[in-house]
């Protein structure tokens, strides 16, 4: 199973400012541990939201563009990792693990990645077609 582990954002994130060069380091030593034990298959930290954009949809209009920064910082990412787990207790363990050197509070969350076997309304056509396109974007086609 994979999991998406999304590291909320903070004030300092917001702001712009980077990690500590303490929280880098730990930060590099647990993702080490992460890819050694076979369970990393990405992981980045993310710009402010002052530097995206939201494109928000609508029945009734044409999608609008809406720059960043967003208001609600306790509602934002700020960087993640996909993880691949036997099940979402072993993420957990995994998750808990993560350093936390400055002692900040935070929230981490945890979403197990919806697979095509998920979807009831899946047709075997569009199956095949995700699968070649996985294959594609991975580099094995």
């Amino acid at each position: 199973m994979r999991f998406m582990v999304i590291v909320k954002a903070n004030e300092d994130s917001e702001a712009g400012n980077g990690p500590s060069a303490e929280l880098l380091t730990e930060m590099a030593k647990f993702n080490e541990e992460l890819v050694k034990a076979g369970v990393m298959l990405a992981g980045e930290g993310l710009t402010p939201s002052s530097q995206g954009a939201r494109i928000v949809f609508s029945s009734t209009e044409e999608p609008k563009v809406v720059d960043g920064p967003f208001a609600e910082t306790k509602e934002l990412v700020g960087g993640f990792w996909i993880l691949q787990c036997r099940d979402r207790d072993e993420c957990v363990e995994w998750i808990k693990r993560m350093p936390n050197p400055d002692g900040q509070a935070g929230v981490v969350e945890i979403r197990r990645v919806a697979e095509a076997s998920d979807f009831e309304h899946l047709t075997p056509e569009v199956a095949e077609l995700e699968g070649r396109l996985r294959a594609q974007s991975a580099g094995e086609a």
